[in-house]
């Protein structure tokens, strides 16, 4: 049965997992392997990833999602706040929605990726700002944890979802 691996990948995050996919992966199997394009979809089964923005999916990765018809749909991403699966559950079903009806989701997988670090530089002006948000130490803390990943319990979390 043939696949496509399906990503887009603002600092590198999403890729990395994309990368893991194809290493773990049958090779011969492949039939695309890159940024959304009409190609990927000629496959049977898509794997498909994805980087959060404002807990959806990014906007070219959306995009294609709502092409696809009649396939078997893997759904893989990151986010940069991480630590909690009710989170990650809540991008995915927001993510899932976005498809068509006839595509069959048959996994998923997310977890924490780095952010650029001018995340944590506009965290750190707003604690400079007059009345700043309480929650902005949370928002520090969780950048910097954030900075190791995807680590190799990461990757292996998704070898073992796709097996």
């Amino acid at each position: 049965m043939s696949y496509a691996i399906v990503y887009s990948s603002q600092t590198g995050n999403t890729k990395q997992l994309a990368e893991t996919l194809r290493e773990t992966l049958p090779q011969e199997d492949c039939r695309y392997f890159g940024t959304p394009a009409e190609a990927a979809a000629e496959a049977d089964t898509l794997y498909v990833g994805f980087w959060t923005d404002r807990g959806h999916a990014d906007a070219g990765c959306n995009a294609f999602l709502k092409t696809l018809r009649g396939k078997k749909v893997f759904l893989f991403g990151t986010a940069g706040f991480g630590g909690s699966a009710e989170y990650f559950a809540k991008i995915l079903s927001a993510v899932q929605a976005e498809l068509d009806p006839s595509n069959t989701v048959v996994g998923t997988y997310m977890c924490q990726g780095r952010m650029p670090q001018s995340v944590r530089q506009r965290y750190e002006a707003m604690k400079q700002q007059p009345n700043p948000a309480s929650n902005l130490d949370m928002l520090i803390e969780n950048f910097d944890r954030a900075l190791a990943h995807p680590d190799a319990g990461d990757l292996e979390r998704l070898k073992q979802a796709v097996q």
